[in-house]
């Protein structure tokens, strides 16, 4: 009996002072893109499927399912139940996390039923998964064929002893008077969570040019793993606007503009 064969793609980079690699071609090969990511020994598989649009639709379904097992931590569930429940407040916030910054990243028109999901396969008590299933979700877009062209990178900033740390460990963040998680694109950030220690409003910005540093970083990554894996990329169709309509809601918008933007009562008389 001939064994299987697999031929995976790896990309890696430093980070935090722990290498991040991002693996394909091992596992869930039938999706349109699937990856493992790896930071210590907390690893993440995410994998993405879509399918053809349903008829007459309007807008994107995109679904985000993020789940941490306990078997990740080499736990068995106790008590009545002994097997995995519905997510945790932890996790939906978490596909919260994943789905902001990549939703508007989609081309336009493309209205195909999309689902994202990240399975937490291992957590070394460290190195947190979030992150790294923001990557793993951006680097599982942009191999498969779906119009998702601009990779997003995720990263949690936190400042040790007036240094920022790029992913800080569990242990360490204790020690943090900063905690941000931010996502971006090579050219812009697109969304950002922070808790602080009254951090100063100049120290809060020098954080973010740190975070998207390493943003960038994350961004090249999956443009190297891009280059050597990944697929022909779909055509979105954009839908033709209703010019009747267009023109009939950009009027009462003209009207409405005006009320918010007034400085005076009495300003919009003759409106």
């Amino acid at each position: 009996m001939n064994e299987l064969q697999f031929s995976p793609t790896t990309v890696s980079l430093d980070l935090g002072g722990t290498p991040i690699t991002i693996e394909t071609g091992r596992i869930a090969k039938q999706a349109a893109g699937a990856v493992i990511v790896r930071q210590g020994d907390t690893m993440v598989l995410v994998a993405v499927c879509r399918a053809a649009p349903r008829e007459g639709i309007d807008f994107f379904p995109l679904t985000v399912d993020y789940r941490e097992a306990a078997f990740s931590a080499g736990k068995i569930p106790g008590g009545f139940f002994k097997r995995e429940g519905r997510a945790t407040t932890k996790e939906t916030l978490i596909c919260r996390l994943i789905d902001r910054p990549l939703r508007p990243l989609f081309e336009e028109g493309y209205n195909d039923d999309t689902m994202v999901t990240a399975q937490v396969i291992s957590f070394d008590g460290e190195h947190q998964p979030d992150t790294l299933a923001i990557v793993g979700a951006s680097a599982a877009l942009i191999i498969s064929e779906i119009p998702f062209v601009a990779p997003v990178g995720g990263v949690r900033v936190g400042r040790i002893n007036g240094k920022f740390v790029a992913n800080p460990l569990v242990s360490q963040r204790t020690e943090s008077d900063l905690d941000l998680i931010l996502a971006g694109t090579e050219e812009a950030i697109v969304m950002v969570e922070c808790g602080a220690k009254e951090v100063l409003e100049a120290d809060m910005v020098a954080a973010l040019e740190f975070g998207h540093a390493q943003i960038k970083l994350l961004v090249k990554l999956q443009k190297d793993l891009q280059a050597k894996v990944g697929k022909a990329k779909l055509t979105a169709t954009k839908n033709e606007l209703n010019q009747d309509l267009y023109a009939k809601v950009s009027k009462h918008a003209e009207k409405l503009m005006a009320a918010l933007t007034m400085k005076e009562a009495g300003q919009l008389q003759g409106h």
